[in-house]
């Protein structure tokens, strides 16, 4: 079965960066849209970046300058670049793939930005 393996979370300071990553593995066939998404305590969980298979992105406005997605297709896999990380970063961080009529999500990857 498909698996989406998140990693690159972890502490860092405010202004510091961070590389996740999510591969996925197991049969799964024609991926379209690519994203993360992250989900504060107490809050809703919120599109951070998405990149579809032409390589188009978008950006919440609050990260938009700061984070990089990317894809490698022949990995399967996605990464957000986090740049200049501000406190109201820290959340969990989840990847997505749209795969044919599909939905997969990685088990998320805790960021905590913090002096």
């Amino acid at each position: 079965q498909v698996q989406l393996v998140e990693s690159g979370g972890g502490l860092v300071q405010p202004g510091g960066s961070l590389r996740l990553s999510c591969a996925a593995s197991g049969t799964i066939f024609s991926i379209n849209n690519m994203a993360w998404y992250r989900q504060a305590p107490e809050k809703q969980r919120e599109l951070v970046a998405l990149i579809t298979s032409g390589g188009r992105t978008n950006y919440a406005d609050s990260v938009k300058g700061r984070f990089t997605i990317s894809r490698d297709n022949a990995k399967n896999t996605v990464y957000l670049q986090m740049n200049s990380l501000k406190p109201e970063d820290t959340a969990d961080y989840y990847c997505y793939i749209r795969a044919g009529l599909k939905d997969y999500w990685g088990q998320g990857t805790q960021v905590t930005v913090s002096s």
